[in-house]
């Protein structure tokens, strides 16, 4: 293990655009959902017609999908990513469009037989129900409830946790928005942190784990983490997922 200023210079260094995590290879591990959301994507994607992935980030994950359908449109808001995804996906033939999070989406009623999103900050979900098609899916994977809060707790102290995630919530919300959910699980996935220059750009990728986070502020927790670390190992915390599957009513039209 390097010394703790020369960890904080490497964490401090790494880009942090876009949602590839590749970079953590060694460095942290994530223990990942059983029911495996690439491949259902992928799965969903290849019997889609006309498909819409919300709030892409990079557009990482969807330009993993194998056969992509004939329309396939994707959303994101901040334009480092947006630039990112729109180079990714113009491959697969994707086209990206510009939206805020909490933005209402600029396509007509019922555009999309499928429209999908992994880790959504927020889910306009009268804005989903309303450009699916009859028939049409929504599929996403989300993060519960106190995702990581260890880490969170540790660098701010014991912090509330919030519900606005909470799966149960969602599935109050989407069938207020008239969907009927047809899938909803959760699972809680060890994560471990093997040093400081790991945690640091895990820290400024997911700016909401520790809100307002940088190394001048934390630096004292940083240290004391360090320490911990090279004393104890790897640093755990779990993060908090679930998958939910909802359905427009009615008999899917042809578009």
């Amino acid at each position: 293990m390097g010394t703790f200023d020369d960890l904080v210079r490497e964490g401090s260094a790494v880009a942090v655009e876009g949602w590839d995590f590749s970079w953590f290879a060694g460095r942290a591990t994530e223990q990942r959902p059983s029911w495996g959301f690439a491949r259902l994507l992928g799965e969903r994607m290849a019997a889609a017609r006309r498909a819409l992935d919300l709030q892409t980030g990079g557009g990482e994950v969807l330009a993993t999908i194998a056969k992509p359908p004939p329309v396939l449109v994707a959303t994101e808001g901040w334009a480092p990513n947006a630039a990112l995804a729109r180079r990714r996906l113009a491959p697969l033939g994707g086209v990206l469009v510009g939206v805020g999070e909490d933005d209402d989406l600029p396509f007509a009623d019922g555009s999309f037989d499928l429209v999908t999103s992994r880790h959504p900050v927020s889910v306009r979900w009268d804005e989903v129900a309303r450009v699916l098609a009859p028939g049409g899916t929504y599929l996403s994977q989300q993060v519960g409830p106190g995702s990581v809060r260890e880490l969170t707790d540790f660098m701010m102290g014991p912090q509330p946790v919030g519900q606005a995630r909470n799966p149960d919530a969602a599935r109050a919300a989407a069938t207020a928005a008239g969907l009927s959910v047809a899938d909803l699980r959760a699972e809680s996935l060890r994560m471990e942190f093997f040093d400081i220059a790991a945690v640091i750009v895990f820290l400024r990728k997911v700016i909401w784990i520790v809100p307002g986070f940088t190394v001048d502020r934390y630096r004292d927790r940083l240290a004391a983490l360090h320490r911990l670390i090279a004393t104890d190992g790897p640093f755990i915390a779990h993060a908090q997922r679930y998958l939910i599957e909802a359905r427009a009513t009615g008999v899917l039209c042809k578009i």
